[in-house]
């Protein structure tokens, strides 16, 4: 038996995901409506690729027992890892009455600013599952114009709704997939590593191989100043 100074310590189980699903469909019922669509956004603060923005529809009448405890886990994109988002993912599509995805490329953004882009694919999206009688949540900001719609912000809403949650991993996943295929149709970035966010590996990258056609040129970024665009 090893002396207990340089005995190895033992493994601590892998975290168990947070059981929040229950509470954020709570949330959602309590609006009072039996459609709740929520809306969420991925890579708005990347320096390359797309931002996408994803909605969700909850029939809160039809949805069963066994799929809201199929979604237990479900809670903001950002509190998952890879793997918990992948599995989410599909379940949110089997459980939502409607799903909707809508992107928006780097050069679109460039042209009308990263704000104004991001509240009209979230409206977008959201109008894309949008049902008479349904309340549209989105997350942080209000959207705009939704047609008659009722349309609510909550702050920190991808933590607080279930249609918002839903609606964060869909577009979390949805994204991450397009800038995995994106790493094999542009080396030398490691998209596949970074997902287009500034980290020092993708300044590096920048600052030796120039930007890429997903670049965001708009961003005033440290990792722009000594490149000539």
């Amino acid at each position: 038996m090893l002396p207990p100074e340089v005995a190895p310590k033992p493994k601590r189980a892998a975290p168990k995901p947070k059981r929040t699903g229950r509470k954020l469909f709570q949330h959602d019922r309590k609006l009072g409506v039996r459609f709740v669509a929520g809306a969420d956004e991925a890579g708005r603060g990347c320096l390359a690729g797309p931002l996408v923005a994803a909605a969700v529809l909850f029939d809160l009448e039809k949805i069963t027992p066994r799929e809201v405890r199929a979604l237990t886990a479900l809670n903001d994109s950002k509190q998952h890892d890879i793997a918990a988002r992948e599995a989410l993912y599909p379940v949110v599509l089997r459980c939502a009455a409607r799903v909707a995805v809508v992107s928006r490329c780097a050069r679109g953004i460039d042209a009308r600013g990263l704000h104004r882009t991001n509240l009209a694919a979230l409206r977008d999206a959201l109008l894309k599952v949008a049902v008479p009688g349904c309340i549209c949540l989105s997350d942080g900001f209000p959207v705009g114009d939704l047609r008659g719609f009722e349309g609510r912000a909550i702050v920190e809403g991808d933590a607080t709704s279930a249609a918002i949650a839903a609606a964060s991993i869909v577009a979390k996943v949805t994204r991450d997939r397009f800038m995995h295929r994106a790493d094999a149709r542009h080396p030398g970035w490691e998209f596949a590593a970074h997902v287009g966010y500034s980290t020092p590996e993708h300044r590096e990258a920048i600052q030796r191989n120039g930007v890429s056609p997903l670049h965001r040129l708009s961003f005033q970024s440290t990792a722009y100043q000594q490149l000539a665009l």
